[in-house]
């Protein structure tokens, strides 16, 4: 769960990699149609392809097959990493890993287009983004304004740091579903903030309905936001945290982003007329210590002439 940030919590927390690892492989590796795969793993490798997700099932249909071609390891690579997925198994991950490492690292496949996605995929699962990167440079010609691409590379771009053009790849995404996904909406929030439009962020959460997904992302905006400066979403988004749930860990982090504002406010960077909303959020606290930071604000407001 993401807290406040202090001296001690390390403020970026990776987002879940939910279907990350996929990748159209359809354009480049079904040459041969499902039907002439081995029967036994026909509807497992549809239902890997389509993003169903009867995960188990496909597993329990492929758990037993050997494979003797690219394809076949790369469906145990994509099934496994779904079920690991799914389960929070580190060992499925690994398997995944595995498979996609072997096929993309062989002499028939390392130049092919299927082959540079797994190795894709396999740093992905490695979380070794600047790896990743290297490998979906060499084939995006081929995949120009293809959704899946562009959520894996756009998600590579800002794990990397890159969150600028993490932020336009995400934003040529035209799928209603992945827009819809919680790893687009938090990925994209955290860009927002990075590349300073915090309030983009904020209105990402606005549109979203109250559930444990817009949780997380008002979690992630408020820790965010805080190391980023950005005082004034980080203490509205700790004050909703904390009208939700009694945590006095949202109360430390709202006072302290609503002291960052004041101290923002005094410096000139934030207009004086933002106390107004800052006393009030402060209001709706019932912690014993806000009236003595009340008072002070309050203070320099009647010496300052503010209205409040």
């Amino acid at each position: 769960m993401c807290m406040w940030p202090s001296a001690t919590t390390n403020w970026i927390t990776m987002m879940c990699l939910k279907k990350s690892w996929l990748f159209t492989f359809s354009k480049f590796l079904i040459a041969p149609s499902p039907s002439t795969l081995r029967p036994a793993i026909t509807f497992a490798f549809i239902m890997a392809k389509q993003l169903r997700d009867d995960v188990q099932e496909a597993y329990n249909l492929i758990k037993d097959l050997e494979p003797t071609t690219p394809q076949e390891y790369i469906l145990k690579g994509v099934v496994n990493a779904a079920l690991g997925q799914e389960m929070g198994s580190r060992d499925h991950m690994k398997i995944a890993q595995q498979f996609f490492q072997l096929v993309g690292g062989s002499a028939s496949e390392c130049d092919t287009i299927p082959g540079r996605q797994c190795m894709a995929s396999c740093f992905f699962l490695l979380k070794q983004f600047d790896d990743v990167l290297i490998y979906l440079n060499s084939f995006k010609s081929y995949f120009y304004n293809d959704d899946i691409f562009n959520f894996n590379y756009a998600q590579a771009k800002a794990a990397t740091g890159n969150t600028s053009e993490g932020e336009e790849v995400f934003l040529l995404i035209q799928s209603e579903k992945l827009k819809n996904d919680y790893i687009y909406l938090s990925w994209l929030a955290r860009c927002y903030i990075m590349n300073k439009k915090p309030r983009l962020a904020w209105e990402l959460y606005l549109k979203m309905e109250t559930s444990g997904e817009s949780f997380s992302l008002l979690q992630l905006i408020a820790n965010d936001c805080y190391k980023m400066g950005q005082f004034y979403y980080s203490a509205k988004a700790f004050d909703v945290l904390e009208r939700l749930d009694p945590n006095p860990e949202y109360w430390e982090g709202k006072r302290g982003a609503c002291v960052g504002i004041f101290q923002m406010i005094l410096a000139g960077r934030e207009p004086k007329e933002t106390l107004r909303e800052v006393l009030h959020l402060l209001r709706s606290t019932g912690n014993t210590q806000v009236e003595y930071i009340i008072r002070i604000m309050k203070k320099w407001a009647k010496e300052n002439r503010v209205p409040i």
